[in-house]
């Protein structure tokens, strides 16, 4: 980042990632000397020296390196290393002016641990080499432990001073003109003090996770070490296409394992490593969704299956610009709305996660926890995100009780999820038997904009072909029934779910009567003894809402199709008011 690199060297700008270019932009504009790196900072980071080649470094060695040249002075500081130096003159430099100026300091005390005496010391040096027109810049990692995202009241002493000290460096004009830059690394900006983060003062720089080019690189890099195993039938490009979500420490890492155990990699083999991989970074935050069924397994809800298809072609087509930014998939309890999302990644083949509780008990880590998954998740495009139980899970703005983190929780979500540069990239699934309490924001066009809903069965084709669909799905082996005879002797309404949890019931009868097949005498009996949930308020208010959610008229049942918007909204309303609920 010396000018030197900058302007008179313009070739090596260019080659730049593009988060050190914004770095060192920034740094010659000499307007801030405080940089906040976050994101994926312990990665191995590339620098291209030539087109087809990079070179791969740590990135304390990456900033003291590539950016800084080793050249004036380079201090690291953390909490377990204590203060050390880029090279051995720098610190016998650091040594000897730090002895001429406090003659009783010992070595331990100048290259503590200990944030407040080391800050205390550093700013002495650092003001006595102003003057000498060096250039100074200190990497500050694991920045969250110095200054951490708590509340203020349960601050120490020592955080207390580490706080305003570097506060008062990212506002010093001495520092900002004298050329000492404070760099403090962190993965994710929400682990460190709020007040320092959204200082105007504090450049935010964000390293993101690598793409299929950098992975590309990398693997031809562990191509030549000959540890990298591959099956024959595996290319370096589709290992690199594959792998998106991975950082390059990751692919060293599976690199490694495989060559240690001379198993060479398949496409199977890589598949399940990196699920395992990123559910261990996402720290159980997020859970792949695989299915061994496509929307073929979907009984009725064609116009669902249509639009689906139709979402599937344009993925594989690579239009994403004609991909909506998200589904809300409404319907009563029991329909398969999970189902359907879960068949529709058999159509794809991109992989759907499915977000888990992210949401802590402590001050900050919810926001922390969040942060890492939307990374994860840029870095996987393209990529399906699914999210049950949406009403409940995403909360709204007006939530209380927790100090606001629910608000800036569903605020970050939101704006993510209306981000046009993610459209076709990252697909939002929002499923839930009440969109009604939805809030709008999140069900707006540009954000979850198709609305599809599923339904229960009406005419008995529609139950016959849902029950032929869940024989086939749970492998019965049945007699020969007319199932159409038994539907209209039993007229009870029921769900996929009911029918299903009659068939396994019904096996379990026929296993313990020893019959080699379900028969209908087995069947038959289950039926008169099965008994739904009754929750038929319920139920119908799901539906309502459900209807009135839809997009489309062909979504909706024959028996909603003539009635107005207004009669359905006072019937919610009164089934509201039945079931206790407030408007």
């Amino acid at each position: 980042m010396a000018e030197q690199l900058i302007v008179k060297n313009l070739p090596f700008i260019k080659v730049l990632p593009a988060w050190a270019q914004e770095l060192s932009y920034k740094y010659c504009s000499k307007t801030a000397n405080l940089y906040l790196l976050s994101g994926n900072i312990r990665d191995f980071l590339p620098h291209k020296m030539k087109e087809g080649e990079f070179n791969f470094a740590k990135i304390q060695d990456y900033v003291s390196e590539v950016l800084f040249g080793n050249r004036d002075i380079i201090v690291f500081y953390d909490r377990s290393s204590g203060v050390s130096f880029c090279k051995p003159e720098m610190k016998r430099d650091y040594l000897a002016k730090m002895k001429q100026l406090s003659p009783k300091a010992t070595p331990g005390n100048l290259l503590s641990r200990n944030p407040v005496r080391a800050l205390t010391q550093l700013e002495r040096y650092f003001y006595a080499n102003i003057t000498l027109s060096k250039r100074i810049v200190l990497i500050i990692d694991y920045s969250e432990t110095v200054v951490p995202n708590t509340d203020i009241s349960r601050y120490t002493d020592e955080d207390r001073y580490c706080l305003v000290t570097l506060n008062r460096w990212a506002n010093d004009p001495i520092f900002t003109q004298g050329d000492v830059s404070i760099i403090l690394l962190t993965e994710n900006l929400a682990d460190l003090n709020p007040t320092i983060v959204r200082s105007p003062s504090a450049i935010k720089v964000n390293i993101p996770i690598p793409d299929e080019k950098v992975r590309e690189s990398f693997l031809y890099y562990l191509d030549r070490s000959g540890k990298l195993l591959l099956q024959g039938s595996l290319t370096i490009p589709e290992f690199a296409g594959i792998t998106s979500g991975l950082n390059l420490v990751n692919l060293n890492q599976l690199s490694a394992e495989s060559y240690q155990e001379d198993r060479e990699i398949s496409l199977e083999y890589l598949k399940e490593k990196k699920k395992q991989i990123i559910e261990a970074e996402a720290v159980g935050l997020l859970e792949f969704i695989e299915s061994e069924h496509d929307l073929s397994a979907i009984s009725g809800h064609d116009f669902v299956k249509k639009r689906f298809r139709s979402a599937a072609r344009a993925i594989r087509e690579s239009r994403f610009d004609v991909l909506p930014m998200g589904y809300l998939i409404a319907g009563p309890v029991g329909t398969g709305k999970s189902f359907m999302v879960t068949a529709f990644t058999g159509e794809i083949g991109i992989p759907i996660v499915k977000f888990r509780n992210f949401r802590s008990k402590w001050q900050g880590v919810t926001e922390s926890n969040l942060e890492k998954i939307l990374n994860i998740l840029k870095a996987m495009a393209p990529v399906g995100v699914m999210i049950d139980e949406a009403d409940a899970f995403l909360g709204d703005r007006n939530q209380d009780g927790d100090s606001g983190t629910s608000n800036r929780i569903f605020a970050q979500i939101a704006s993510f999820m209306g981000n046009t540069e993610y459209r076709g990239k990252i697909i939002w699934f929002l499923i839930t038997c009440r969109p009604d309490l939805l809030p709008i924001d999140l069900k707006r066009q540009g954000r979850a904009e198709e609305h599809l809903a599923l339904f229960y069965p009406e005419t008995i084709d529609e139950k016959e072909d849902l029950f032929s669909t869940l024989v086939k799905k749970l492998q019965l082996r049945m007699q020969k029934t007319n199932v159409a005879e038994l539907f209209r002797r039993y007229k009870y309404e029921f769900s996929g779910a009911d029918l299903e949890s009659v068939l396994i019931r019904a096996k379990f009868l026929s296993a313990m009567n020893n019959h080699v097949f379900v028969t209908k005498g087995d069947l038959e009996e289950t039926i008169l003894d099965f008994m739904p949930p009754a929750y038929p308020h319920e139920i119908e208010l799901q539906n309502l809402v459900a209807v009135l959610e839809c997009t489309s008229r062909e979504m909706v049942p024959r028996r909603f199709r003539e009635m107005s918007r207004d009669k359905l909204v006072n019937e919610i309303k009164q089934l509201k008011v039945l079931l206790h609920e407030r408007e």
